[in-house]
């Protein structure tokens, strides 16, 4: 996963090599000097540098708010945040949680939802397990075997979240499910 921090201009990439190296370590964090996308060799005249995540086996995902950088463990939810030289980045542990697949999550309004994997839950500084009255049908019919499919995307002129997923008859996206937050309102088809 690359990203850019649009805050402090910095390219950022998860579960990659460390400096100098050929070995991928699925859980450490590079990040390129600030405003220079090519200098990624950490130096003290540089904010180029990496960090390693403290929990899970790989990182699944990152998404950017306006404040922070959340990135998804396999087990876990950790908030990383642009301190500044001569630390450039910090990062802390915000929840013990699950993400189905890197795509399952989706930032609306600085508000991020997304799917774990028997669970939907939104961050707005919290975690918040979001109670789903269509739980059981969604989590029930899904193909567990096809999670890394299972893609966020919003309507926000609806104010809606939704989901596409694989049902447990598919081998593709061929159900969906929604969230309207402005109602509290879930459906799928």
């Amino acid at each position: 996963i690359v990203l850019v921090s649009d805050k402090d201009r910095h390219v950022l990439a998860f579960g990659c090599n460390p400096e100098n190296s050929t070995t991928q370590d699925p859980l450490l964090v590079r990040f390129s000097s600030q405003a220079n996308p090519s200098d990624w060799s950490a130096q003290a005249t540089n904010t180029a540098g990496d960090l390693t995540i403290g929990s899970g086996s790989e990182i699944v995902s990152a998404i950017e708010t306006k404040q922070q950088i959340l990135v998804f463990t396999d087990v876990s939810l950790h908030a990383m945040q642009f301190l500044g030289p001569p630390f450039t980045f910090g990062i802390n542990v915000v929840s013990e949680i699950t993400i189905a697949s890197a795509l399952a999550a989706i930032n609306v309004e600085d508000t991020v939802y997304w799917m774990g994997r028997n669970e939907f839950y939104a961050y707005a500084g919290t975690v918040q397990r979001l109670p789903c009255t269509v739980r059981d049908y969604v989590f029930n019919d899904i193909n567990s075997s096809q999670l890394a499919k299972i893609t966020a995307g919003s309507n926000t002129a609806f104010g809606e979240i939704w989901w596409f997923y694989p049902s447990a008859g598919s081998q593709e996206n061929d159900s969906y499910v929604v969230f309207n937050y402005m109602e509290n309102v879930w459906s799928y088809g």
